[in-house]
């Protein structure tokens, strides 16, 4: 089962800086990340989400592949290039995998103007390993799946500073 951890930022950048921590932590096998969504809230209000995936152009292309052969068996791969293409753009558009859109947009919208949120669906995770790397990177858990005692300690993570845990070493 999945958990969502969801976190604000103060500012337009750090939940960008954050997701980019966790999918180094995802190539070095640390965590299996099923979605990541960076909510940002411009200056004027306007909520923009930065999804971790591109259905749209996957689609293209993987509508554009199939497109095509069949093209080919008919004898007119370009007319089948352009209808796959388009069919597999519309469908990957339409189509919504992980965390729900409309749930992110009303939750961004909530916060300031020129701040951030990370929506973050979690498969599997190596907790101390990513704590770790989380620790002192800031923010205020919104929602979270996780038990009472993992989301306090989450917050107390990105609540603490790097510079605390260096001197103890």
């Amino acid at each position: 089962m999945s958990n969502l951890v969801v976190v604000a930022y103060d500012d337009q950048f750090k939940a960008e800086e954050v997701r980019t921590k966790l999918r180094k932590l995802q190539q070095d096998y640390l965590l299996d990340l099923e979605d990541a969504v960076v909510a940002v809230k411009d200056d004027k209000g306007r909520v923009k989400l930065h999804q971790l995936y591109n259905l749209t152009a996957s689609g293209a292309l993987s509508g554009g592949f199939w497109g095509t052969l069949i093209g080919l068996i008919f004898m007119n791969p370009l007319l089948g290039l352009a209808v796959g293409a388009g069919a597999g753009a519309v469908s990957g558009a339409l189509s919504d995998v992980g965390i729900n859109d409309d749930f992110m947009k009303d939750l961004a919208a909530t916060f300031r103007n020129g701040s951030s949120v990370l929506f973050v669906l979690v498969r599997k995770a190596t907790p101390d390993k990513v704590l770790e790397e989380l620790q002192g990177t800031g923010g205020k858990v919104i929602k979270t799946s996780l038990t009472h005692e993992e989301e306090a300690k989450l917050q107390a993570v990105l609540d603490a500073t790097r510079a605390s845990t260096a001197g103890e070493a």
